[in-house]
């Protein structure tokens, strides 16, 4: 069940978000809209469709299924992930400043730092669980909080609703990269958020095989300008790509409870191994994070990460390429299990001595965990462990 009385489950959502009988045929599937064109019967007569870079049927229904499955009013969808982000950012202008988490994906940390800094914006990156950091960050020209929770790769937690709060007043806005939890597990914008943001490649789309992003929000000004920078700029997904995530959408929900307990499994396993230091996942009742996490969010998701005990580069480029069911690669979010090393990978676009502040070190390695039996990751986690730890001490 829904926590608003009056809004669907979120499962429902799932399954009906967006999605009407198409009104020709009736078709229960949004069919997909492949023109780049619409006829017109006259000057300015349509039927609410002149070109698909400003709008397209099966885009439409999508963004509409993202507006409803966060809480939203407005629903935008883009060519990635990326493109969504870079949108959100043109609505600054320069001598505005950002604050963002201190563990930041490398994309986004890229796209702050190397192309919209030179721009003359601000960026301060702080520990975002750190209410007292947060203020000493915010003054007059703080336009934007852009927050990761939970974080990429370290999963370290903030508390949405007490930054929201904390900023309230000001003309600061806050954001939320809510692709870890996806709309199953956390919905910003009822904890007080301006605007969600997801990277729609992940679990949204969750089988890795469309690149896609997004943005919800309710605010009528903002939205108003992104859906301007989104038809100027262009950067919009394909309808083909469209129609794979409202399909992918139907299953979001039960994909992400198994994503939920086979991290949970994993997890836990892992953090009895003696070739491991530390296991980061907020499901633990000793992580920091884990009362505001049990407190926002509906489960602690798929996504675990691990510090080998020896903290060395081998070990972890030995133990990822030792998997035989956890596949080698980014990303994040599909069906299947994934395994990568975020210190030369995701993260590798952040200074070294930047992102080991955080303890994304060379023995940090990063699982996606996927929907396959439990049983079996888990032996092919402890077979990898093996056979990459034998002879090292």
């Amino acid at each position: 069940m829904s926590d608003n009385p009056n809004t669907p489950g979120r499962g429902t959502l799932a399954v009906h978000a967006g999605v009407e009988p198409d009104p020709t045929t009736g078709a229960i599937m949004t069919p997909v809209y492949l023109t780049s064109t619409y006829v017109q019967d006259g000057v300015g007569n349509h039927k609410g469709f002149e070109y698909s870079r400003t709008h397209n049927p099966t885009r439409s229904a999508l963004q509409d299924a993202f507006a409803a499955l966060e809480h939203g009013k407005h629903g935008f969808s883009f060519a990635s992930g990326l493109a969504a982000m870079d949108t959100v950012l043109k609505t600054l202008k320069p001598g505005d400043e950002v604050i963002s988490t201190n563990d930041l994906y490398g994309g986004s940390y890229r796209l702050f730092t190397t192309v919209f800094a030179h721009y003359g914006i601000t960026f301060h990156f702080v520990d975002l669980s750190d209410l007292d950091a947060v203020q000493a960050a915010l003054n007059e020209h703080t336009r934007l909080v852009w927050i990761e929770t939970p974080t990429n790769p370290m999963m370290q937690i903030t508390d949405i609703a007490a930054v929201a709060n904390l900023v309230k007043g000001s003309e600061a806005r806050v954001v939320v990269d809510n692709t870890f939890a996806s709309p199953m597990l956390q919905n910003p914008l009822d904890l007080g958020a301006d605007m969600v943001m997801h990277s729609v490649t992940k679990y949204l789309g969750g089988h890795s095989d469309v690149v896609m992003g997004c943005l919800v929000t309710s605010d009528d000004e903002w939205a108003e300008q992104i859906g301007t920078l989104q038809n100027s700029c262009g950067a919009v997904s394909g309808p083909m790509d469209c129609f794979l995530v409202l399909r992918g959408l139907k299953t979001l929900h039960l994909r992400m409870q198994r994503h939920c307990e086979n991290g949970e499994a994993v997890a836990r396993h892992l953090a009895k191994h003696p070739a491991i230091s530390k296991v980061h996942w907020p499901g633990f009742e000793d992580h920091p994070g884990h009362d505001v996490a049990a407190r926002q969010m509906h489960g602690f998701g798929g996504m675990v990460a691990f510090t080998l005990a020896d903290d060395n580069l081998d070990t972890a480029k030995a133990v990822v390429a030792s998997t035989k069911l956890f596949t080698l690669a980014e990303s994040l979010g599909g069906v299947e299990s994934l395994i990568g090393h975020p210190a030369t990978m995701t993260h590798a676009s952040i200074p070294k001595e930047v992102r080991e502040k955080t303890g994304v070190t060379d023995g940090l390695i990063r699982l996606s965990v996927g929907v396959e039996d439990a049983a079996d990751l888990l032996a092919d986690l402890d077979q990898a462990l093996a056979a990459a730890t034998a002879g090292r001490g």
